[in-house]
């Protein structure tokens, strides 16, 4: 994942959200300082790190809120976070942009999935619940059924309920939000601290991803094969109408790796030589703390651990640009300073210079892993870099797009195929540790062998980005690649960058055959290239 830039020259940025003080234990507020003034914010401390931030709620989100619960139930004082503000947001109507559409692009979204009471029925049976255990066994069951339910919309072969395709991705990502917005308002008849609820939200949460889901066979006969999407992004700015109070069209983002992991899940293929292959799903937050909190290493690291059903590959997605896949080599520890969803990076900027921060001076810039899987407290433990052991070559030579429809405006140069696959083999580091000046290594190929082979980053050097570069991508595909090499396994791990799939014809219409074609061609080559793998773990 690579972070997104549409803006067009009539493009205004969406107003932020306001913030103030914390006001509970563990409610933490981001550090920032004034633009221009050359200052440099705080280092996040560990604690803001994994801490998702709230502030106060709207009276627009409040209202929203409320619609979904009986009278007394959701308490508008209580604070939520910077996503689940951008549900208020309204696009301009697709016919005339001199005014608003008629509802939000979240309700939208999932009024047009036939998910439309979802969270009115989630909501419903939260606000009889009488402990904070009943709670959570409500949150983690209703969660784990909306992914259920996504995933068997994403596959259906006999239609789908509302005007959405059924490979869209963008509903399940609306209503698990509006859900979570719902418990951070939540007010129940007995006592619920803010470290209770920020458990609640995260059982919830990591259910509705698919987190819970995962069901591998046992044995020797099967091949277990286990592929992350992330959740939309970038979601703030682009082409505006002139209508008073409505956002930029970037709302309208999907995520490709998101739709691949839906259609995906408990799946099975078969193998050259015979091998049932099974496939299982997840998908991730574009936000650091839930990344310090474990959501990865607890999904994949039960699974790497001896066992007869143990991963033969383990497979992270992300969405990049362009019209080709990336496969990437090199993954590094540096996590750099663009914020996630939730408006936080925890590497600050450098000041006026501009220069990086280095992460031997602030951790909040270094990927930090859980004692639960392995820590490490040393500028060399985790290491700096980490490798995919996808089988590259076979995916390259597979040619897998060769019998996908290219979408409109596909500009990879061979149109025999949909889209190009290149081994990425780009990284940029620190030479010196101690110092700022930064070394860029381009070396990319689409054809193996290469005509150059790649060299690795310096064992000395520390990572200033790997190919996917320094965003949650790389951190996804870092944090994915230790748990292989700490579990001492040899099986296929990496990362997979997807074409970018926000190809619009219209500039305000919700969807359009040009951004569902994309979306079609990008899941329908990532499913053979995964297949690839599958048949070489």
């Amino acid at each position: 994942m690579r972070p997104l830039s549409r803006r067009s020259r009539h493009a205004r940025p969406r107003a932020q959200s306001r913030r103030t003080a914390p006001v509970a234990v563990g409610l933490v507020l981001m550090l920032g300082c004034a633009p221009l003034a050359g200052c440099s914010p705080a280092p996040a401390t560990p604690e803001q790190r994994s801490t998702t931030a709230l502030h106060p709620a709207s009276d627009e989100l409040s209202a929203i809120v409320a619609e979904f619960a009986r009278e007394g139930c959701t308490d508008s004082s209580l604070p939520v976070t910077v996503e689940e503000e951008r549900l208020t947001a309204v696009l301009p109507n697709e016919a005339d942009p001199s005014r608003p559409a008629d509802r939000t692009f979240a309700r939208t979204m999932v009024e047009g999935a036939g998910f439309a009471g979802y969270t009115a029925a989630f909501t419903d049976v939260l606000c009889r619940q009488g402990s904070v255990a009943d709670a959570t066994a409500v949150a983690e069951r209703l969660g784990t059924q909306l992914w259920q339910d996504a995933v068997a919309r994403a596959q259906s072969a006999e239609g789908v309920s509302g005007d959405l395709p059924a490979s869209d991705d963008r509903p399940l990502y609306w209503v698990r939000l509006e859900a979570v917005s719902v418990l951070h308002q939540w007010s129940p008849d007995f006592a619920l601290s803010a470290a209770a609820r920020a458990s609640l939200v995260d059982v919830f949460d990591r259910a509705a991803r698919g987190m819970n889901d995962i069901d591998l066979p046992v044995g020797d006969h099967v091949r277990r094969v286990l592929v992350s999407g992330f959740d939309p992004f970038s979601l703030d700015g682009g082409a505006t109408g002139s209508a008073a109070g409505t956002v930029g069209n970037q709302i309208r983002y999907g995520n490709p790796s998101a739709a691949t992991a839906l259609a995906l899940d408990g799946t099975r293929t078969t193998a050259p030589d015979g091998t049932m292959v099974h496939y299982e799903a997840y998908t991730l937050p574009v936000n650091y703390p839930e990344f310090e909190r474990g959501y990865l290493e607890d999904t994949v690291g039960p699974l790497l651990e001896p066992g007869d059903d143990r991963l033969d590959a383990s497979i992270t997605m992300s969405q990049a640009g362009g019209s080709r896949f990336a496969l990437e080599q090199w993954n590094g520890r540096y996590h750099g300073d663009v914020a996630g969803n939730d408006n936080f990076a925890p590497c600050p900027p450098g000041g006026l210079t501009g220069a990086p921060q280095l992460a031997k001076d602030n951790l909040g810039c270094s990927t930090q892993v859980l004692e639960r899987w392995g820590g490490g407290d040393t500028l060399m433990d985790p290491p700096q870099w980490t490798a995919s052991t996808l089988p590259i070559e076979q995916m390259i030579v597979a040619r897998t797009g060769s019998d996908v429809p290219r979408p409109p405006g596909d500009d990879w140069e061979d149109e025999s195929v949909a889209f190009g696959v290149l081994w990425n083999t780009d990284y940029r580091y620190f030479p010196d540790c101690d110092a700022g000046e930064e070394t860029y290594v381009s070396q990319r190929e689409d054809t193996y062998p290469p005509a150059h082979q790649p060299t690795p980053p310096p064992q000395d050097s520390c990572a200033r980005g790997g190919g996917g570069g320094a965003y949650l991508s790389n951190e996804s595909a870092y944090r994915n690649t230790l748990l292989r090499d700490r579990a001492g396994l040899d099986i296929p791990a990496g990362h997979i960058h997807t074409p970018d799939m926000q190809h619009f014809d219209h500039e305000f219409a919700v969807t359009d055959p040009t951004f569902e074609a994309w979306r079609d061609a990008i899941i329908a080559q990532s499913r053979e290239l995964i297949a690839v793998v599958g048949a070489h773990s």
